[in-house]
């Protein structure tokens, strides 16, 4: 079996594989001051749960947006495991990358663009829904050619309370409608509904630079509240990131 771990600002994603079948998954909150051990025995915890023992792991790969993070689990994946994991870089992630400076794109960003194009052939924008959202164009062959990062909806109303003096924290979510009759209603209509318009409004200009009709492919653990809302976000692909682990591991091109 394979273990896809994708080492996220806010959470920590974990996959198992068997050949292209997912078989399990899970998520812990990324703290930056937990040691290889103790993430070494959370894993183990987490794998028997699901009847996965670490005999079962052959491989492991891993893609982080956490530098520090990084070295810690692949001492984890050492010491536990004894597994030597591949951590995905621009030059190893099977695609193109077109950027100015490649080795500055998060590893997360070009493992989404292999999952996507890989089911897809065709031009893409991939919208991952984290702790900042980010945009991402895939050419139609097949290149990942660049694209935006804005606040994530939590951001954003964590800056609204933290830059005011009056206003409460609101956890971001549907409102029940537009125009709020109090504060909080308020705020969250706000947030949220400002958040669809930055969404929308992105891909439309992307859309058009483009030029070519690219499908919008979502992933990410804040796209579900999206949906619905979205004029051009209509599915979300909650394991796309580590789909695209397992492409990469597997030595797959796109």
């Amino acid at each position: 079996m394979l273990l896809a771990i994708d080492i996220g600002n806010t959470n920590i994603a974990f996959g198992a594989f068997r050949h292209d079948a997912l078989k399990g998954n899970w998520r812990l909150s990324t703290e930056g001051r937990k040691t290889a051990d103790e993430y070494g025995a959370l894993l183990l915890s987490l794998m028997g749960h699901s009847g996965i023992t670490r005999h079962d792991l052959k491989g492991a790969i891993i893609a982080s947006v956490v530098p520090q993070l990084t070295p810690v689990f692949k001492e984890a994946l050492s010491r536990y495991f004894n597994i030597e994991a591949l951590v995905v870089t621009n030059e190893n992630c099977g695609i193109p990358v077109l950027t100015d400076n490649p080795a500055e794109v998060g590893a997360d960003r070009l493992v989404n663009a292999v999952a996507a194009y890989s089911e897809r052939k065709k031009s893409l924008i991939v919208v991952d829904f984290g702790t900042a959202v980010t945009f991402d164009y895939v050419t139609e062959a097949g290149e990942y050619a660049g694209g935006i990062i804005a606040p994530g909806i939590g951001i954003s109303s964590e800056a609204l309370f933290k830059k005011t003096a009056k206003l409460p924290r609101v956890e971001p979510s549907r409102p029940a409608r537009l125009i709020g009759r109090n504060t909080v209603e308020s705020i969250s209509s706000g947030v949220f509904y400002g958040f669809i318009s930055l969404v929308d409004g992105i891909i439309e200009r992307m859309m058009a630079e483009a030029g070519t009709g690219p499908e919008v492919v979502a992933t990410g653990g804040l796209a579900p509240i999206v949906i619905g809302e979205s004029k051009y976000v209509t599915v979300a692909d909650e394991f796309l990131t580590l789909k695209g682990l397992r492409i990469i591991y597997d030595g797959k091109r796109v």
